[in-house]
């Protein structure tokens, strides 16, 4: 089963922080498997393999419109991530999902990888924008037919952390995103294909809502588990759910004074 919490807008360093201590929790088995949707305040996050100069702003400017700047621990180069558009923070233990391979009896790594980009694709799919993978490249990308330009245009990123089998970070899927601050960078370090979003592929705004509930189905669909939706990170932690859990104070005051400071 995978209890999926919306948590609504938030800023990075406390989805991060949040991350770090769901992360920790999940390697003790005093939660199950959680899927974190959410929007973030603009901010320009560097992957591990991130290059500096794909940050194309000043830090005055950037610090001009409101957008911060983090390195954290990820696969990938630099991205964005603001309101607008869907984020996915799957923390999963890959041991107890199946592999497809008959060389192995849990899903790997990239195993993983496909299968998030799996999810994107069927729900880029029920909003009728077909979808593909591109070979070499992570996230998802609009099929170049359906585009005037004939060029793909990447609609969704993806960049993930495994740790003793435990995955954090994840994706995130442009809805209805301002693509104006993917100027400020060079996204994914790829120059050769723009970024879109649902809204500019449809012409209209989608509620955000609608998405979410449609990746967390097709989050189910591809990892073949239950979807089970959680009011509150209370019921998480296994207060409603009659699960013997004490979770660490801090998670319990998450939007305190030192869970939101920069880190």
């Amino acid at each position: 089963m995978i209890s999926v919490l919306q948590l609504g807008t938030i800023d990075y360093a406390t989805g991060l922080r949040l991350q770090e201590q769901l992360v920790a929790l999940r390697k003790e088995g005093r939660i199950g498997d959680a899927l974190l949707l959410l929007e973030h305040t603009p901010v320009i996050t560097l992957g591990r393999n991130a290059h500096s100069k794909n940050v194309l702003a000043s830090p005055e400017f950037l610090a001009h419109r409101g957008v911060e700047v983090f390195e954290c621990n990820r696969g990938g180069d630099v991205t964005f991530h603001g309101p607008g558009q869907l984020v996915a923070y799957p923390i999963f233990d890959l041991r107890g999902f199946p592999s497809s391979s008959p060389n192995r009896n849990t899903m790997g790594v990239i195993e993983f990888v496909r299968s998030l980009e799996e999810a994107l694709i069927r729900t880029c799919a029920e909003f009728g924008i077909p979808t593909k993978r591109i070979p070499g490249l992570t996230g998802v990308w609009t099929e170049a037919a359906a585009r005037p330009s004939t060029t793909e245009a990447k609609i969704a990123a993806l960049g993930v952390h495994v740790s003793r089998a435990i995955t954090s970070h994840g994706i995130a899927l442009n809805v209805n995103t301002d693509l104006s601050y993917f100027n400020l960078i060079v996204p994914c370090g790829i120059t050769s294909k723009p970024v879109t979003s649902i809204a500019k592929e449809l012409g209209r705004e989608v509620p955000m809502q609608d998405v979410a509930h449609i990746l967390a189905r097709n989050f189910g669909k591809v990892f073949n588990s239950q979807i089970l939706w959680l009011d509150s990170l209370d019921a998480l932690l296994g207060n409603n759910l009659g699960v013997p859990v004490r979770p660490p104070d801090q998670l319990r005051h998450i939007h305190g004074k030192d869970e939101t400071a920069q880190a």
